[in-house]
């Protein structure tokens, strides 16, 4: 074994350890030769410090791989293997700035939802179109993973407009799947089959086979009494409304609150903002103790802090993906991938989070019988509003963006629309070029 070349974009995240700790963990099956780590430049200080870090837990753990710095994606991607995508355009502060647009106009303000979503897709997808053309040139055998918010429009903006293998990936489902675990008191996520499909923070638990059986209908129970350990740690808890879950017979994942629970969200949401702040001004305060964490001499290993954070396993969840496609596992996983008939009723190049095996060719997804009728029209729209939402951050078309931010349900319309969506396109002027280009 030659050993990989492994690139992670966006290496100044304070997720990157527990990237570093999943190699690290499967070193006896998944050979790294390289790691590059690549950020711009206003990134450059978060990683030098991750790579500090990095280089401690490899030393600790006997690892001699070399670990490059750079700002330079070009020398980076030459002869990758696998890319990790994780960057977030505009930083912290352009989330936090969609969450105080969106709440000062009475919308839900959320990273990947509504107006939040919208804004945060059109500022990321021409970035990630870069990538991928990048990749095309310099490495195109190697293998995209996407976690780049909002993932499942990045990943079908990719699958889409560029030849780039890829794979889009979320911690959602996997901390569903750990969840489950817990409530039928299992130690391995491996005993049961957990089957999700739908869109990417969109998606509904369908079957969760164990010991011969489908024991969704006892999850629902155990759920629907307010225990519910499917919720990530960054959410407050909260009970889905009375009789939703045992009526529907699936269960949906925790960001469906937003629809289904509208006006008691957004009322959070606003209560939080005049509080402690919006979740982006919580992350970046939680990320800034993170960094002097981080920055411990000491420090050879990931730091248990990390966990406040709302992507906790994703990165494991990642290391595990590469293993996968690398090793030919032929596991289930949850990833975002081209739909090809396995939802009825979307299109077959859009992208979809399903269940999937893993193979060294990819994911193959698991067939998923019908939705029911009014769940299947949600998704559809949702659909709509994603590839809309992809035209118009390519294009920078105002009437296309219009389009799909007044069919999407958490989007106030009218006049109250139009001046947020201009606010929006403004107030990320540098962002989403597009946008302001000369008639």
């Amino acid at each position: 074994m030659k050993g990989l070349k492994i690139v992670v974009i966006g290496a100044g995240s304070s997720y990157t350890p527990e990237l570093m700790e999943g190699i690290i963990k499967r070193q006896h099956e998944f050979p790294v030769r390289e790691l590059w780590l690549v950020d711009i430049e206003e990134g450059r200080e978060k990683m030098a410090i991750i790579a500090g870090l990095t280089r401690r837990m490899l030393e600790k753990n006997g690892l001699d791989i070399p670990v490059f710095e750079t700002l330079n994606r070009q020398d980076a991607l030459k002869d990758a293997d696998f890319v990790c995508s994780q960057f977030r355009a505009g930083c912290l502060d352009a989330r936090i700035s969609d969450e105080r647009i969106s709440l000062k106009y009475n919308m839900i303000g959320q990273e990947t939802n509504g107006l939040g979503g919208f804004a945060n897709a059109c500022r990321t997808i021409p970035v990630a179109l870069d990538i991928a053309a990048e990749m095309e040139q310099l490495c195109p055998d190697a293998w995209l993973l996407n976690f780049t918010n909002p993932s499942g429009m990045v990943t079908e903006a990719i699958l889409k407009h560029s030849k780039v293998r890829t794979v889009g990936l979320c911690n959602v489902p996997v901390i569903m799947q750990k969840g489950i675990a817990s409530l039928l008191e299992v130690s391995d996520v491996n005993d049961f089959i957990l089957q999700v499909a739908g869109l990417n923070h969109f998606i509904f638990a369908r079957h969760i086979w164990h010991e011969g059986r489908d024991k969704l209908t006892d999850v629902i129970q155990a759920v629907a009494t307010g225990h519910d350990p499917l919720i990530p740690r960054n959410i407050p808890p909260f009970k889905w409304p009375a009789g939703l879950l045992e009526k529907m017979g699936m269960i949906p994942c925790p960001y469906l609150r937003y629809y289904y629970m509208s006006d008691d969200m957004y009322r959070q949401e606003l209560g939080e903002a005049q509080g402690e702040g919006t979740r982006g001004e919580v992350v970046k305060a939680l990320e800034k103790s993170l960094f002097d964490i981080y920055r411990n001499p000491d420090l050879a290993e990931k730091p248990k802090a990390l966990e406040g954070r709302g992507g906790q396993y994703y990165s494991d969840a990642a290391c595990e993906l590469m293993s996968a496609i690398y090793n030919d596992k032929r596991i289930i996983m949850h990833v975002n991938t081209r739909n090809n008939g396995t939802i009825a009723g979307l299109p077959d190049n859009c992208a979809v989070e399903v269940s999937s095996m893993i193979t060294r060719s990819g994911p193959v997804p698991l067939n998923v019988e019908p939705f029911p009728d009014d769940t299947l029209r949600l998704i559809q729209l949702m659909k709509s509003f994603e590839e809309l939402t992809i035209e118009a951050a390519i294009t920078g078309d105002r009437h296309t963006a219009w389009r799909a931010l007044v069919i999407n349900p958490l989007i106030n319309s009218g006049s109250v629309l139009e001046k947020a969506l201009a606010e929006v396109i403004e107030h990320n002027k540098a962002l989403m070029p597009a946008f302001h280009k000369q008639p």
